[in-house]
């Protein structure tokens, strides 16, 4: 909006030509999600305690988490304004990427704002269904691949870390892999969120991370020099992503350890499909798995403990996912968390120097 509103008067005033520039505007992208979120934040917190709108606690989980029942949750609705609203304000709207991501990210966040309202608000502690919300997700999921795909064009060919003409060809099939990638990232950084600040400072991480990818796949000149793949107009990307990351800090002021309060399958959700949905985009798909590492290996958690104790009747962990187990074998909650941060940022530096090795 503000792209649309003050770039076009740098014919007669110079200085609004700065507007023209992606870094300038993420810059601003990520400091007016910053404030929005401590702006907001406060209100929004007031308003749920107000409303008892607090966590429920699982009595079969570790028992000092029984002590932050009733914390205020659906706190991931200031993740979500403050990520659209900046993108709103500073990306080019002509551009269908900010759009379709956009809508990913809106689209994710109502399937967990509806899960959270109906445990919280109508005290059903099953929320949605599984099957209505994996369904919700998929078929999400499936608009946004098949405009990808069909309107925008994205090319299907796939990259293959740290191989630079290993590039296969997925045909039709790159639809449901884009679902895959977007459903398989929304539900790993639910997973994720079960410690205070443990899903949202990776999520940070690597949307930061993303947000360089965004802008090299986007400038034709540095793609080319690095010999990856490039994008016409993916780079108004990065003001999304730097967006996200503002808006992630600015949720991490007061989901910090002790939280004061809890996102919520309404961010978690919305955080995770967001990130999917922009690897797609920018053509760094597999890379994913590498970023967001800490995601994965919390989701792994989950599918190994399941098929062992189905299998064997013997678990793996202590309990899944796998931040749970280290907590019973007595680490204090800050310690899992900036540990899981550290290894997301050697996993992250580690994803950019993909870019590189070939």
């Amino acid at each position: 909006m503000l792209y649309h509103l003050l770039f076009p008067l740098h014919v007669e005033y110079s200085f609004f030509n700065v507007f023209r520039y992606i870094t300038f505007r993420t810059i601003y992208a990520s400091i007016t999600a910053l404030l929005l979120c401590f702006i907001l934040g406060p209100w929004l917190i007031r308003e749920l305690s107000s409303h008892q709108i607090g966590q429920t606690i699982r009595r079969d989980g570790p028992e000092r988490h029984l002590a932050k029942e009733g914390t205020p949750t659906m706190g991931g609705l200031l993740i979500v304004i403050a990520v659209v609203i900046p993108t709103l304000l500073w990306a080019n709207l002509s551009n269908p990427y900010i759009w379709i991501a956009i809508f990913v990210t809106v689209g994710y966040g109502a399937i967990g704002f509806l899960d959270d309202f109906k445990k919280v608000i109508r005290k059903d502690p099953k929320g949605l269904s599984a099957k209505a919300k994996f369904t919700s997700q998929i078929i999400l999921a499936g608009m946004a691949a098949t405009l990808i795909y069909m309107d925008i064009g994205i090319q299907d060919k796939v990259s293959i870390p740290f191989f630079k003409k290993l590039n296969p060809r997925l045909g039709i099939l790159y639809i449901p892999f884009i679902i895959l990638v977007i459903v398989g990232a929304s539900n790993a950084v639910n997973l994720t969120d079960g410690l205070d600040g443990l899903a949202v400072g990776p999520s940070i991480i690597a949307a930061g991370t993303y947000m360089l990818f965004a802008y090299l796949t986007g400038h034709v000149k540095i793609a080319n020099y690095l010999q990856i793949p490039y994008v016409p107009g993916a780079g108004e990307l990065t003001i999304f992503c730097g967006a996200m990351a503002g808006a992630g800090i600015g949720f991490l002021w007061f989901n910090t350890y002790p939280a004061q309060v809890f996102m919520g399958d309404t961010g978690s959700l919305s955080l995770g499909a967001a990130l999917g949905v922009v690897a797609v985009m920018v053509k760094q798909e597999i890379v994913l798995v590498l970023v967001g590492g800490v995601f994965v290996m919390e989701a792994l958690s989950v599918i190994f403990q399941v098929f062992s104790y189905k299998t064997t009747r013997k678990r793996i962990f202590r309990m899944a996912p796998v931040h749970h187990h280290f907590e019973l074998k007595g680490w204090a909650e800050p310690k899992i968390i900036v540990r899981f941060w550290i290894i997301s940022i050697i996993l992250a530096l580690l994803a950019i120097s993909t870019l590189k090795i070939r």
